[in-house]
This record gives C-alpha cells, structure tokens and sequence, in this order.
C-alpha cells in the first residue's frame, strides 16, 4: 500500500543508490574462507559454531568418528532427554492432544503429573482471552497484510499491559511466558480474521475462546466461522505443532531469542524478534515456498504421477531452468539433518489418511516422489557427496492445507508452536548464561581519511 501523503522514491533516484551503495560494499566471498571467517556461523563441513549450552533440546542429525568426521545417521528430536517419537506415540495410542504437556515439559523440565497437567490446561485456558480493548486498539485499529508482522507488533504492545514489563526475575518472565503462550493463538486468528475483512472485504468472525479446549482446538474453534472441527483434524494440528514446539538453541529464531535475551531486554521484545526471525523464507516461511512450488509444478507436468517427468522437473529446478530460478527445491535439505528429518517422517506418516479423505491424494504423492528423488538429483547435478534428506516444511504446508487452514497462517501457526521453546530457553539465557552475546566481525574496508565537501569530486 503506497500512502498518498508520503512521496515515493522515483526509479532513478532509487538506482542511483543502489549502484552508490554496490560500488563501495562489495565483500569478495573468497575473503571469508581466506581468513576463516565462519559465514552462517557454520563450520567448514556445514555443521554449527557450538555457542552455547542448554538443557532443553538436542537436535541429533550425524555423528563423528575419532578423526572428528561427520557420520550421517537418521535423526532425531530430543525434548529433555525424551526422544520425539515416544510423545507421538503416545499421542496416538492413548487418543492425547500432547502440545501442552510438551510445553510443560520444555518450561520446567519435567514430565508433569496428571494434576500438574490439568492445573496448566487450565492456567493457559484463563489466559487465552486478550486484555479488555487489545483487539481493538491493538490489532482491528491498524490491520497488516503479514500476519507475521502483526503478531510480533501485538506481543510488543503487551509491554503497555504489564506494569512489571522490565522485570528480569524469574517469577516474573515465567507469569509472561505462560501469559503469551496462551495469548499469541488469538492474537494470530485475530490479526488474521482483521486482515480478511480489510484487504479481502470478507465477514469479519472474531470468536472468544472456550473452556476446555486444547490449543489445536482453541485455534480451529477461533478460525473457522462456524467454529467446527472434528477430533482427528485438532489431533493432526495437535501433532503438527508438537513437533514445531523446539529444536534446540541454534536455530535462527531461538538464538534471535536468546542474543536478545542476554542484553537484558524484556521478554516482549526478545520474543517479538524471534518472531521476526521466523518470518524469513529462509527459516519458518519456507512451508509456504514449498506449497508455491507444489502448485506450480502441478501447472507444468503433464502427468504428476509420473515419476520419469517428476525426476526431469527437479533437475530443471536445479539448473534454474523451472521453479522460481533459485535453484532450490523447497523443502529439501537441512543443516543438521543428513539421513532422515524426524519431523517429516511424522507429518509424512500421519497426514496420509487425511490427505485422501479431503481430496489431496495427489499433492500428498507429489511431495513424496520430490522427497524421494530430489536427494538423488542434487548429487547427479551438484556433485555433492553429503547426504540431504526431506525438511519438514516439505510436509507442513501440507498438514495445513489439509485443514483449510489459510496460506497466510502457515508461519504464523509456527510461531504459536515455537513460543514453547524461545520462553524456555529465554529463562535459561537469563538465568545460566548471563552474558551479552557478542561474536566479532573482522574489518576488511581500505584505510581511507576524510576529505572536505570543497575538495571532492562529482
């Protein structure tokens, strides 16, 4: 939206500033491996900077041998000490929603009993109502077309409603983190039903929230105007934000979190920039690049079930010759992961039934033969020795066109996921590691001195 009140940069005036920017920034990226600079804070073979220390999640996607190695292995997710897969499982043998128990069990540490779990159901129940006059003044009195960006302002402007905002203690920071893991879902439903009515013109549904519902049914209940869902849609949805909850310390949203965290700054702006963090294609908006790809190869291929034509696609995606000319195939790779994504294989396994049942039999094959080949494709036409598996954002965007749930909502469902982990290891930024993150930069610009406005050159 250009506002008609603030003038707008011409095309000239913009490219003049553009090439006066480029001629005098240019950083050879030969330079980096040079000096040994760690671009991405990545090691030469790809892995991470270690920077820290946690106890809240281990992210295990390889392993070394003696001479120091990377050893590709299947992966695994690791909350507390608890391995991922035991949380699915038991979600599905026992018919539980298991986010919130997750949210517990990443907060403080331990399994909770069933009292403590029924206790926190309920706390986070009571607080899922937005203050008196939030959505209001807050969200319906300026609407974003990012529903991402609105929801970082939202979590900003609760600074205004806390009057112990700048308090560091831990009582404190918890009673926030409790508050805002209940409250960021309706303040995503809210920014989102806002948007619809002011840049769509649709009906606008703003539904209070009910007692007695999990988080999974908390944001259906909300989103859909007649407020209805079925049991195994909130179980999928359940799953698919169990498996979003954390992935340890190094991931760019979290560490966004805990670089914030160790300045000092409060809870709503360290939580606010992980957000933000989260927004980027790169990170939390590539299920949304992966869906875009989806349908765009469906519009090319003659025949998606065609395994053959499928294989002859990716390559053209690589060589920059189809897609979106990145050269990327969404949803493939990551940097930890070698052999296996564990959260794929789940949203994989248990979306299947589901995607057949609501007609997307097709698109749920598609992503599984680019998961199949692409691997494959990548060595044929890179050369590349190290193993790449699917993400699981190949599937998630998946798991939530499935559920009707709208494009503009798949990071932003991401986010309400997340919070469980940036709180978490916000508490443990503040309270063990108290002190300022602060990697270096190594200058690599001329020696230059300044020369008077009379004497330069046009």
């Amino acid at each position: 939206m250009i506002y008609p009140d603030v003038p707008s940069f011409t095309p000239e005036e913009l490219s003049l500033l553009c090439e006066e920017y480029r001629e005098n920034n240019y950083i050879d990226p030969k330079t980096s491996e040079k000096l040994g600079v760690k671009r991405g804070l990545r090691n030469p073979d790809g892995t991470g900077v270690l920077t820290g220390l946690t106890n809240i999640c281990d992210v295990v996607g390889y392993e070394r041998d003696d001479d120091g190695n990377v050893i590709p292995c299947d992966g695994k997710l690791i909350y507390r000490g608890i391995d991922l897969m035991e949380f699915v499982h038991e979600a599905m043998d026992h018919d539980r929603f298991m986010f919130e128990e997750v949210v517990w069990l990443l907060l403080f540490g331990s399994l909770p009993t069933e009292d403590q779990l029924s206790r926190f159901r309920t706390l986070l129940e009571n607080h899922r109502e937005l203050p008196d006059g939030f959505a209001e003044t807050m969200i319906m009195s300026a609407p974003s077309p990012n529903i991402m960006n609105k929801m970082a302002r939202s979590v900003l402007a609760m600074y205004s409603y806390d009057e112990n905002a700048e308090n560091s203690q831990l009582e404190n920071i918890m009673s926030q983190s409790v508050n805002l893991i209940a409250q960021l879902p309706t303040m995503m439903v809210y920014a989102y039903q806002i948007k619809m009515h002011a840049y769509a013109r649709g009906s606008l549904y703003l539904h209070y929230p009910i007692k007695g519902l999990s988080t999974a049914e908390h944001i259906l209940s909300t989103y859909r105007p007649d407020q209805k869902f079925t049991h195994e849609e909130a179980k999928l949805l359940d799953l698919c934000m169990l498996v979003h909850a954390d992935h340890g310390g190094g991931n760019n949203s979290t560490f966004t979190d805990r670089v914030l965290s160790s300045t000092g700054t409060d809870t709503y702006s360290a939580i606010a920039a992980a957000i933000c963090s989260l927004k980027g294609p790169k990170h939390g908006g590539a299920n949304l690049k992966v869906m875009q790809q989806l349908d765009t190869m469906k519009k090319a291929l003659k025949d998606p079930t065609d395994r053959n034509e499928v294989r002859e696609y990716l390559r053209k995606i690589i060589r920059k010759e189809a897609g979106d000319g990145s050269g990327l195939i969404y949803g493939v790779g990551h940097a930890v992961y070698t052999v296996s994504d564990p959260r794929a294989r789940i949203l994989k396994k248990y979306s299947h039934d589901l995607a057949y049942e609501k007609g997307l039999g097709t698109d749920y094959e598609l992503l599984c033969m680019i998961d199949e080949l692409s691997p494959e494709i990548f060595r044929e036409e890179k050369g590349l020795t190290k193993n790449m598996c699917a993400n699981m954002d190949l599937y998630s965007g998946l798991v939530y066109r499935i559920l009707g749930i709208s494009e503009e909502l798949f990071t932003p469902i991401f986010a309400v996921s997340r919070i469980a982990g940036w709180c978490a290891h916000r508490m443990e930024e503040v309270e063990f590691s108290n002190r300022i993150i602060r990697p270096a930069y190594k200058y690599v610009g001329s020696s230059a001195e300044y020369v008077p406005m009379s004497d330069r050159e046009d």
